[in-house]
């Protein structure tokens, strides 16, 4: 069937609403920063509480040889208050009660971990201020408008649409928005959307200006069935690898200043720091996203495996684009199991995955486009 060119003529217009309307909502989340309403005493005194929660752990893991503190009025500095006071401290194992909110960090324990918010996410949306709504409001539009761009390229061209590194940059980013709206809302992550909102906004940019393709019909070597199964799994798997490359970006940022501090090079108090989730809820929600993603990137390899067999009658011969995905995934691999067995958080871990990312957008746009190979069909001049 021949390319209906005015109705992709459509579809980049509604990618262009949608460009505007995520740029809308990174200001609606900006404005959040600076004028919304603060949210970081509570978060601070759960952040004393599990300090000194670990303490009381350390000296009961040793046994319990210190002598017990003598009882000490409720509120004291230093002493949990009284259960259900904004300061209390819940005892190990147990569950926070109905309608109140677990300390910051709650769960590290436990690898990988992230306690579940008791606050229904409406009502947490509707404390979280007006402009948190306008933001949340504007990046659900957007992803509407960017949905439906995707939706209707694909019409326009009768196939999956991302048959070239333009619709696969556009397809990709749909899939990071969407994944990343729903980590924010069950997670309460607002302070994070300025980040990931915005570089969702700058590479649809890019792709826009930079390596814009009209609609057009597929080059013969990709017109399979394989092109829904294949590439729809690296679509998928590299846009909810785009949110944690962005959440391992805030993370080492924080880590930095937070060390800065502690040496005294640096002054306490940055405003945006303030109101970041503290470092080891971003480390466990990179975790938590890598974990999600890392099997639809096996399945994506694997399926690319079984289509070079039908195509090229090898499962693999060792294609720069091949080798790159495998690099990728090895990668990855390691992030996951350094930080299952050897126990790694922070910085370096952190280093591993951003490294696996680096690997795959240099196999995007370095070895699709300036090394020639099977693979070599990004579409761009």
């Amino acid at each position: 069937m021949p390319v209906n060119v005015a109705l992709g003529h459509v579809s980049n217009a509604f990618l262009i609403a949608a460009l505007v309307i995520y740029s809308l909502s990174v200001v609606a989340f900006a404005g959040d920063f600076a004028f919304g309403r603060p949210r970081r005493a509570a978060a601070a005194r759960g952040q004393q509480a599990q300090e000194r929660a670990a303490a009381l752990t350390a000296v009961g893991a040793a046994g319990r040889t210190a002598p017990a503190p003598a009882p000490a009025p409720a509120g004291a500095p230093g002493v949990p208050e009284a259960a259900g006071g904004p300061g209390a401290v819940p005892a190990p194992g147990t569950v926070p009660a109905p309608g109140t909110a677990p300390a910051r960090g709650a769960g590290a324990g436990e690898p990988g971990s992230m306690p579940e918010q008791a606050v229904p996410a409406l009502r947490a949306i509707r404390e979280a201020g007006p402009w948190v709504q306008t933001a949340l409001a504007l990046s659900l539009a957007g992803v509407a408008f960017h949905s439906t761009a995707v939706i209707t390229r694909g019409l326009a061209v009768h196939r999956a649409p991302w048959g070239n590194m333009y619709e696969f940059v556009t397809a990709l980013t749909c899939v990071a928005a969407i994944f990343f709206l729903f980590v924010m809302i069950r997670y309460r992550a607002w302070s994070l959307g300025v980040f990931v909102m915005g570089a969702v906004v700058v590479t649809l940019g890019l792709a826009e200006t930079l390596i814009y393709t009209a609609a057009g019909d597929l080059v013969p070597a990709l017109q399979s069935y394989w092109l829904d199964i294949h590439v729809t799994a690296m679509t998928l798997a590299t846009g909810i690898f785009f949110v944690a490359a962005v959440l391992g970006f805030v993370y080492l940022w924080v880590d930095r200043y937070t060390r800065r501090v502690a040496a005294g090079r640096a002054a306490p108090g940055n405003g945006i720091v303030r109101r970041l989730p503290g470092l080891e809820q971003l480390d466990r929600l990179t975790y938590r996203t890598i974990v999600f993603g890392f099997p639809v990137w096996t399945f994506g390899v694997i399926a690319g495996a079984i289509w070079a067999d039908q195509a090229w009658g090898r499962y693999w011969g060792w294609d720069p684009v091949e080798t790159w995905a495998f690099i990728t995934w090895v990668l990855y691999a390691a992030f996951l199991h350094a930080r299952a067995t050897a126990g790694w958080r922070g910085r370096r871990a952190h280093y591993i995955q951003l490294l696996g990312f680096v690997s795959l957008i240099f196999n995007i746009l370095v070895v699709q486009v300036f090394i020639a190979g099977l693979h070599s069909y990004a579409g761009v001049s």
